[in-house]
């Protein structure tokens, strides 16, 4: 997949690209599979904003992708390749020999009109979701299963891949896209292949407005505050802060840790940060 690059006719177009939608083949979604996404701008279920700095962007349709994967042993052909405004990654419409039609997260190199299958019978092939004891080590997979039957959760993203190094009684050692190693149930479900779409961390907006239409509003830094309404604000002419990076309520937001769920604790090997 390439990128197109603008002629400079703008200060905005100077540095801007954008991926050139080669490998889409179909412009318009499939209507019984969608339905308008409400906005909420980062308020929460009170109304009042949780998140920071979002709101606008362009009217989008959520398409509803099926992460399990569990029609077992029925064929299915890829009837096309579409862009999803709700991720990074690009979808495919299949066409299952028994009429039912869904979208799955397509994976690199998969084409219309290939043949894909779910089970412990499918071949390993682009495209083809196994458990994960009946794929061979060394493997690169996506949309990982965390728990039987729950979906795929892990590796989703555009681009990304984990791969499979090694099986330990019931549990299987996976090389997460971050460096992370981590053990998964090997009876959980994983796709073959690397998600589709590998060029988006190349893409340049190349100006404000194309964030604008993605729904992120402007970010005003702290150190540009007043100190009534940052911990980095105020300070005679331009200050540094004078202090770690903070949000407005005091919290580091440079290195402290966040992860809460000791429980799975265990399951994880080893960090990409030692």
């Amino acid at each position: 997949m390439k990128l197109k690059f603008y002629k400079p006719t703008s200060p905005g177009k100077r540095n801007a690209s954008r991926t050139n939608f080669s490998e889409i083949s179909r412009d318009i979604s499939h209507k019984k599979l969608t339905y308008g996404k409400r906005r909420t701008s980062g308020r929460d279920n009170s109304g009042r904003i949780s998140v920071r700095f979002r709101g606008g962007g362009h009217k989008r349709r959520i398409r509803v992708i099926d992460f399990k994967r569990r029609k077992l042993g029925v064929p299915a052909r890829i009837f096309s390749i579409e862009y999803d405004p709700n991720r990074s990654a690009r979808i495919s419409l299949v066409h299952y020999f028994d009429g039912v039609k869904k979208y799955i997260i397509a994976p690199k190199l998969l084409k219309v009109g290939q043949v894909i299958q779910s089970g412990i019978q499918s071949s390993i092939s682009i495209g083809n979701s196994l458990p994960i004891y009946k794929i061979p080590l060394g493997t690169l997979i996506h949309n990982i299963e965390m728990r039987p039957e729950k979906g795929g959760q892990l590796v989703r993203s555009a681009g990304t891949s984990a791969q499979l190094v090694a099986k330990n009684g019931h549990y299987a050692h996976i090389k997460m896209p971050s460096g992370e190693f981590r053990k998964i149930y090997i009876r959980c479900f994983a796709t073959i292949g690397q998600v589709s779409n590998s060029t988006h961390d190349l893409v340049h907006l190349g100006k404000a407005g194309r964030k604008r239409w993605l729904g992120f509003r402007p970010h005003n830094r702290g150190v540009s505050m007043n100190p009534v309404d940052h911990p980095l604000g105020g300070g005679e002419g331009k200050s540094s802060g004078g202090r770690h990076p903070c949000s407005p309520w005091g919290k580091l937001t440079k290195g402290l840790k966040t992860r809460k769920n000791k429980r799975t604790d265990k399951m994880i090997i080893s960090r990409k940060f030692k």
